[in-house]
């Protein structure tokens, strides 16, 4: 069976059983977390892997890594559930699958700029509210960075959609066109 639609069937069951709840907010803020956990520390991903350390202590990790307390019982129903099922070793995939349910159901948009250099606070929000105006009512979590690779302009990342202003891009596009006469 295909190991992605494993964790989207999770994750989708998961959400229902959040919604019910009226949890499903706090179990993403959790999902979030947990991915950034995974995200900056890799071995988790082999802990989970590992035939030879208890479920306990596993289920134990990712409480802590999701950064959940006594209140968060369904956080706790979904670990014993993935244990019971031996499915723990899928947990970044099924938070993975969680996070996009969830930012589709609530029509949420991950967006990305790059930029060159720093950006003045009035730039950085200009470009904001513009991405915001393109959302058409949905919102958005917000990332910025720098990469001087980008030389001038900006990459701005929205879900799947990316539109490239940057000089680099440019350039290349440049490159191309002289390469292809």
């Amino acid at each position: 069976m295909n190991e992605g639609l494993i964790p989207r069937r999770y994750a989708k069951a998961i959400y229902g059983f959040a919604l019910e709840k009226g949890k499903s907010q706090r179990l993403y803020a959790m999902m979030q977390s947990l991915v950034g956990a995974f995200a900056s520390e890799p071995s988790m991903q082999q802990v989970m892997a590992n035939p030879f350390i208890a479920d306990s202590d596993k289920t134990s990790l990712l409480y802590t890594a999701a950064g959940a307390n006594k209140k968060d019982a369904e956080f706790a129903d979904v670990l014993k559930l993935l244990s019971v099922n031996n499915r723990i070793a899928l947990v970044r995939d099924i938070a993975l699958a969680y996070l996009d349910i969830y930012r589709k159901a609530n029509n949420i948009y991950l967006v990305d700029i790059t930029t060159a250099v720093e950006l003045p606070k009035d730039s950085l929000n200009r470009l904001k509210s513009i991405v915001e105006k393109h959302l058409n009512g949905g919102t958005m979590e917000f990332s910025w960075h720098i990469d001087p690779e980008v030389i001038g302009g900006f990459v701005i990342n929205i879900n799947s959609e990316r539109l490239d202003a940057s000089v680099s891009n440019e350039l290349k596009q440049l490159r191309l066109k002289l390469l292809s006469k």
